[in-house]
């Protein structure tokens, strides 16, 4: 079976297709917006965005890892937003883990396996 690659970049590639499955890289808001809220808007946004460039949606999605800087503070929150984006008998398998953050403006990172309709 064919690898295909999208937005690839010297490190990694944002979307990989194999075998029916779409995997995408950590996800998150690009502009760095104040609160984790809007950051996972925004970054729930771009994961719509490269989910229908792969040929897929949300209602796909078998697999989410979250990333939150501070679990105690911000999991509530990001929850709140999240629970509004997934369609209703859609919740993928989800992970969310506490993680240092590449850079100290970034709250919440996603990545996502979905499949291909």
């Amino acid at each position: 079976m064919s690898i295909q690659r999208l937005r690839t970049e010297t490190r990694y590639s944002e979307i990989v297709i194999h075998n029916g499955t779409v995997y995408l890289a950590g996800q998150l808001d690009e502009s760095h917006s104040a609160g984790v809220g809007q950051q996972t808007r925004e970054t729930l946004a771009s994961i719509d965005r490269m989910l229908a460039e792969a040929g897929t949606d949300k209602s796909r999605i078998l697999s989410v890892t979250i990333y939150l800087k501070d679990m105690a503070a911000d999991y509530a929150a990001m929850n709140a937003v999240w629970d509004a984006w997934v369609p209703v008998g859609h919740a993928p398998a989800r992970a969310c883990v506490e993680a240092a953050m590449y850079s100290p403006d970034v709250l919440v990172e996603m990545t996502v396996i979905a499949a291909l309709p």
